[in-house]
């Protein structure tokens, strides 16, 4: 989710020299799993509004039942690793108090408007961190780290030792930070609009579908954007020296 036209030679050499030991990074995160979870989090609550609907079930029933499916998973993280991490108790808190204040409104509209009031959370939550004294780094660093750092593909370099010693690190994911800040407010606004003006029945299917598409862009906004300001280089990923050299060999060739 271009490259710079020049990159200083100690850019170059950084990662090189700082290369934390293994043992300080954090072990690379099950992105299949990530994935699969992700998965079923969109699709249960849609498959289930759809398939309760079609059974007569109201609108309020069907959007209440679908709502319950992300909370299920963290009871059931609760339960086998015995813990609830912060992200899990903000579903869960969320999804009971939208539904219970769709029961007492009445309103299958509220629910639908559930996603967006979260996701406007979310994003104000990433804004945040670039400034609140209980976040020690941006959130797109936070959440890029674990899958990024540590991997072949992005080098060996130690982020810690980058965020400390490279001005230009730091502002990186200041300003990722900031793109999916303002990605999500947009994705959030858009689903309050859709939840109170499109027929009832229309919204669950294109909720689902605004997901992937919000992530897509937003990804390929900030990957064009790392591109640019040079994070692989400074990551010392390997295939940027190397595609660096062919398009180098192309140019005297031509």
């Amino acid at each position: 989710m271009s490259r710079p036209a020049q990159e200083t030679a100690p850019a170059q050499e950084t990662p090189a020299r700082e290369t934390a030991p293994a043992a300080s990074q954090p072990a690379p995160a099950n992105l299949r799993r990530q994935l699969a979870l992700l998965v079923l989090d969109i699709g249960a609550p849609i498959g289930l509004y759809y398939g309760l609907r079609s059974a007569g079930f109201s609108n309020l029933v069907a959007l209440g039942a679908g709502a319950i499916v992300p909370a299920a998973g963290v009871v059931v993280q609760l339960i086998t690793r015995r813990r609830l991490d912060g992200v899990g108790g903000v579903v869960v808190v969320s999804v009971l108090a939208t539904i219970v204040l769709s029961l007492i409104t009445d309103s299958p509209r509220f629910l639908l408007a559930r996603d967006g009031f979260i996701t406007a959370l979310w994003g104000l939550w990433f804004l945040a961190t670039l400034s609140a004294r209980w976040a020690r780094r941006p959130a797109a660093f936070a959440l890029a780290r674990p899958l990024m750092e540590g991997r072949r593909a992005f080098g060996p370099a130690s982020w810690d030792a980058l965020w400390a010693r490279e001005p230009r690190f730091r502002r990186i994911w200041q300003v990722s930070t900031i793109i999916w800040g303002a990605g999500l407010l947009a994705d959030a606004v858009l689903r309050v609009l859709m939840s109170y003006t499109l027929p009832i029945s229309v919204v669950p299917g294109l909720a689902g579908a605004l997901w992937p598409a919000t992530f897509v862009l937003i990804q390929v906004v900030t990957n064009v954007y790392y591109h640019r300001a040079g994070l692989y280089r400074l990551l010392g990923a390997p295939w940027v020296n190397q595609l660096a050299a062919r398009r180098g060999g192309a140019r005297l060739g031509g």
